[in-house]
């Protein structure tokens, strides 16, 4: 990294251009060019999404919620199958109950 381009960023890490906190300085020169840098996905799984990095260079994770699935097209077809079978026969019981009208009590 040239001396201008660390200058450039070291200016846009921080609220006012002219003004950089002692904590902030800190890091910069313990970080160096790794200053405000993400981690790197590592293996087949990307954990690095929920991450940001402030203007002092401090590293927050947030959680992300995994996408959900089924293990296969259709797995969840036979289970809704028989719940509506079931509700089926639910409503006939409750319909033809005792002949006097709707409802189980």
């Amino acid at each position: 990294m040239t001396k201008e381009t660390e200058n450039n960023a070291k200016q846009a890490a921080n609220y006012d251009r002219n003004l950089t906190t002692a904590e902030t300085a800190a890091r910069m020169e313990r970080e160096g060019e790794n200053f405000r840098a993400k981690p790197e996905a590592h293996g087949s799984m990307d954990t690095t999404g929920g991450y940001t990095v402030s203007r002092e260079g401090l590293l927050n994770n947030y959680a992300i919620e995994p996408e959900m699935y089924v293990n296969e097209p259709g797995d969840l077809r036979e289970k809704q199958e028989a719940e509506a079978v079931e509700r089926a026969k639910e409503l006939k019981d409750i319909n033809t109950e005792g002949g006097k009208g709707p409802g189980v009590i």
